[in-house]
């Protein structure tokens, strides 16, 4: 059943957004919410009839024009000048549901009512997430400083009859959508382009979905993980709560806890072994895993406070009778938390395709490549290449792109931080280790048959039993690519609980 989340001043949590995204729940602006978006306004309004005085972005021009003042006769020429000439951006389009979490975020940033909006601009935009109409945004172009510029741009020129929009998979011109609901263009008022394009909405987005799938593939990374440690006949010793009580990371201590559970039971892990020590990519699971973990928890949290904020320029405060002209627009919060994510991230990817390379060199009793009659057959020789090859790619992806800066606006934005790119670049690395773990859980669950009649743990032997239903054991060499892309499938549509997720 589909129901509605009321936009409000309550804080949003991002695994609400989880739940609302997931459940593709309606949303709708609570009466508090539009109590206080109609009261800037009338705020704004009463200010601009009282005086003429210049107040930035409202009745001048933008960035380096700031020192140009606009007549009132034209202000919404002005504010649709700016979502038209800002529209620039190129490339590659931004995933649907990235575009419906922009929506979703902004709508949030300005239902706290100082950003001078009007009532009926934010209810076209709740109007389009409800109705999955979806702009049509690109991926370059916003410096992540001044906001989110032009990506923002290209999500506001339909409210104005311009741009393109994506429909029930079509791209269709805005202005037949609009003629399709009965809608009419808005006519932008005073302050309101900068409302819509001032922000941060973009950045966040990604970093919104990223940290949400993130948090599900480091559960998967300790489960995949665990996998290949039973059917690489590792050890339990080093994830014994002892161990790492004497070096109380929370991370450490969660990862370890994890591998713990999802082993209980195993008669693998159990029997007598061979060897001494573990190599670390196994031995140091509790360790780089939980590192990342570490890592999430405050990335989660600089992104909380940004969905939770007010990110457009100026400012308008009613009670102190202000319009404050500042710079929350700027992303460095971001650009940094995203990088950091990139980097913790990109850790995940390398340490599985080290135990992916354990798991094929015919170790401990394993068959080399894991397969029957090495030699004819290749077996999984080659998917570590390909985990390899994209363990590459994420180290030069997981470079930081926030220590880049660029003048621009003629030197008024003379520092920006790069964090749209650092957005772009974390979708791409996040997305590649998904692929790795797949590649990992291909490996492990071939190399895990190997040990039968002995068997792993109840939890894994089920989880390994809905994985067979879509990848069989692997007998003699067949197209691997396409028992990848099944996995990576199967990876996509797992569920996990919030509550495993998070906690």
């Amino acid at each position: 059943m589909i129901t509605s989340h009321q936009i409000s001043s309550d804080i949003l949590e991002i695994s609400t957004i989880g739940t609302i995204v997931f459940q593709q729940k309606k949303i709708e602006l609570s009466d508090s919410a539009k109590d206080k978006i109609l009261k800037c306004r009338a705020y704004l309004d009463k200010r601009m009839q009282a005086e003429d005085e210049p107040i930035y972005g409202i009745n001048t021009g933008f960035g380096s024009l700031y020192n140009v003042k606009i007549t009132k006769d034209r202000l919404t020429q002005l504010q649709e000048n700016l979502a038209m000439s800002h529209a620039c951006g190129i490339g590659d389009r931004v995933p649907n549901e990235i575009v419906k979490l922009m929506l979703l975020l902004k709508i949030q940033s300005l239902s706290y009512g100082h950003s001078g909006i009007q009532l009926a601009t934010v209810q076209r935009l709740v109007d389009f997430y409800n109705n999955d109409i979806l702009p049509v945004i690109y991926t370059l172009g916003s410096l992540g400083a001044s906001g989110d510029l032009a990506p923002l741009a290209h999500l506001s020129l339909p409210l104005i009859g311009k741009g393109e929009v994506d429909i029930e998979g079509e791209v269709l011109d805005s202005e037949i959508v609009l003629n399709r609901f009965n809608w009419k263009p808005l006519q932008l008022q005073s302050k309101e382009g900068l409302a819509l394009l001032n922000g941060t909405q973009f950045m966040s987005a990604y970093g919104v979905l990223l940290i949400l799938k993130s948090y599900k593939l480091s559960y998967l990374a300790d489960l995949i993980g665990s996998i290949s440690l039973d059917a690489f006949d590792g050890r339990i010793e080093p994830f014994d709560e002892l161990v790492h009580l004497v070096r109380p990371h929370k991370g450490q201590l969660k990862t370890a806890e994890r591998i713990r559970e999802f082993l209980d039971g195993s008669e693998l892990i159990k029997q007598k072994k061979a060897h001494v020590q573990d190599p670390y990519s196994f031995r140091c699971m509790p360790q780089v895993h939980g590192a990342t973990k570490d890592t999430l928890e405050y990335v989660y949290k600089v992104f909380t406070t940004e969905i939770n904020s007010v990110t457009d320029n100026p400012n308008i405060f009613i009670g102190e009778d202000k319009i404050i002209s500042g710079g929350n627009f700027h992303g460095q919060p971001l650009a940094l938390a995203l990088d950091y994510l990139k980097i913790a991230m990109a850790e995940l990817g390398n340490i599985s395709e080290r135990r992916i390379f354990q798991l094929v060199s015919g170790l401990r009793g394993l068959p080399t490549f894991l397969v029957d009659n090495p030699g004819l057959n290749s077996g999984l020789m080659i998917p570590q290449y390909t985990a390899a090859s994209i363990v590459s790619a994420n180290k030069q992806l997981a470079t930081p792109a926030s220590v880049d800066s660029i003048v621009s606006s003629n030197g008024q934005e003379d520092h920006v931080s790069m964090g749209a790119n650092a957005a772009t670049q974390a979708y791409t690395l996040i997305n590649n280790v998904e692929r790795i773990l797949a590649i990992e859980l291909l490996n492990g669950s071939q190399a895990l048959h190997f040990r039968k009649p002995i068997n792993s743990s109840p939890f894994i032997e089920s989880f390994l039993k809905m994985y067979r239903q879509d990848v069989n054991f692997v007998t003699q060499d067949e197209v691997l690519h396409n028992l990848i892309k099944t996995t990576l499938q199967f990876i996509e549509v797992f569920h996990i609980e919030n509550e495993l997720l998070f906690d």
